[in-house]
């Protein structure tokens, strides 16, 4: 099941982060994040309270997680993206997508880009973006496995992590 995130969740996204934090410290995973900097707990309580976190719980238990909105950040200019006749209001972003390392391999992660390609056509946006760093190469495999575009690499400070490489990609639904 997936749905918005109450407060009593937050901490359970937020052990999320710091098990993905803890892979990537070891060596285990890559995906560019630095503790303390990003994501953090207020990273998840923020979108909680916008109205934007959404989580997959599996027996009861945040497996994944995830911000939906239509903020497009300001990196996205620099991208060559293919669908520019949208407008602003007909494009989705996904943002922060974590899938819990225990519950890897069991395809979370393509079940939530599901939803939010359900969740983007219910509100109307025919247009889909996210991002993630290059150095994240499972999800960008994910991304292209599911029909995702690089649109480009965007240098940058990203979440407050310097020298990131940003990874944009959409799809047109």
């Amino acid at each position: 099941m997936i749905r918005k995130a109450t407060d009593k969740e937050l901490s359970q996204v937020a052990a999320i982060y710091h098990r993905i934090l803890e892979q990537e410290e070891k060596g285990l995973t890559t995906t560019g994040w630095i503790r303390g900097v990003y994501p953090t707990e207020e990273t998840a309580r923020e979108a909680m309270e916008a109205g934007e976190l959404f989580i997959l719980l599996e027996d009861d238990v945040v497996a994944a997680a995830a911000k939906i909105n239509k903020e497009q950040v300001p990196e996205y200019q620099n991208a060559q993206w293919n669908y520019t006749d949208v407008t602003e209001e007909q494009v989705m972003v996904l943002h922060t997508l974590v899938v819990d390392p225990s519950f890897a391999g069991r395809g979370l992660g393509t079940q939530f880009v599901k939803f939010y390609e359900e969740y983007a056509k219910e509100q109307g946006c025919c247009c889909l973006r996210m991002d993630t760093n290059a150095r994240n190469t499972s999800a960008r495999r994910l991304y292209q496995h599911l029909g995702f575009r690089e649109a480009g690499i965007v240098d940058c400070t990203f979440n407050g992590i310097v020298g990131v490489k940003l990874v944009c990609l959409e799809k047109m639904l």
